[in-house]
């Protein structure tokens, strides 16, 4: 029988997970399937798969994470999504990138930690007004931060000797919400949009956010292509965050690491994440 790891962190407490609703279809495909701390220290070649999934403190320690990863795709177990695309991704810098190859993003100020930039230079940059700041390696918003135009320069303490970004906040969020596409294998499987609860601007669930299925329309769905298709290496999985923001569709992430896949919301999605991994493997 194949054996696949799904990489998670030692304590789930406090999130929402729907991984193992994967995990009956991935049986009936003749795997056996078990979740698997990047902390365990394991003998990663007793496993043919390890697909990253709910490892959401990597930020806390991003060089041991990026160390674990190494050492999987090192011995002999296929890693998905690979090494190399996950290193890229590591740092949100990768929109720079993505910009570059004619994907639309959020305007994007970027902060040095070696010369890091005030907050009047990032406000003025972004045109005034309010702006969300957050470090190029995170998760979970964490350390992320909503500065009105009226906050102090000590706003960024948090911030100091990282590099960081910094974005207008995008009202949209508050009032349409985010929306996340995904592929499995380079194939359209679902769609997504995520509100903010009253009086906050994240929209994870773990923030309060509300979450609900969508049909995505035309428009974003090639959006949600173009982000994919610009990204390096073959993706056994992706997910794409857009906001609307000065009259088009703009790239928020493209989250190729440990992005929830949200399989609750769409009943079929779980099974067609189990026959992209069966193909991806046979191929």
């Amino acid at each position: 029988m194949k054996r696949c790891a799904f990489l998670t962190m030692d304590s789930l407490d406090g999130f929402f997970t729907y991984d193992d609703l994967v995990h009956t279809p991935l049986r009936e495909r003749g795997w056996e399937i078990e979740n698997v701390s990047w902390r365990a220290g394991v003998a990663w070649a007793a496993y043919d798969l390890v697909v990253v999934r709910s490892t959401w403190d990597y930020q806390d320690d991003p060089g041991a994470f990026m160390a674990t990863l190494a050492a999987i795709e090192a011995s002999g177990a296929r890693l998905e999504n690979p090494l190399a695309t996950m290193q890229w991704n590591l740092d949100k810098r990768y929109l720079r990138e993505l910009e570059a190859a004619g994907v639309a993003i959020v305007p994007t100020v970027w902060s040095d930690a070696e010369a890091p930039a005030t907050l009047s230079e990032l406000r003025s940059a972004l045109g005034g007004g309010e702006i969300v700041v957050k470090p190029v390696v995170s998760a979970n918003a964490d350390h992320t931060y909503r500065l009105p135009p009226d906050a102090p320069t000590e706003a960024l303490a948090a911030l100091q000797g990282r590099n960081f970004m910094a974005q207008p906040f995008v009202d949209s969020i508050v009032t349409h919400g985010e929306y996340s596409v995904f592929h499995f294998a380079g194939e359209y499987s679902h769609a997504i949009v995520k509100t903010p609860k009253a009086g906050d601007f994240r929209v994870q669930e773990e923030h309060g956010g509300s979450l609900a299925r969508i049909e995505p329309d035309e428009r974003l769905r090639n959006a949600a292509q173009r982000a994919v298709d610009a990204a390096p290496g073959e993706l056994l999985y992706a997910r794409s965050d857009f906001v609307e923001h000065g009259g088009e569709l703009q790239l928020m992430e493209l989250e190729l690491i440990e992005p929830s896949l949200y399989f609750n919301l769409d009943p079929a999605s779980p099974e067609r994440f189990a026959a992209a991994i069966d193909g991806w493997v046979a191929r």
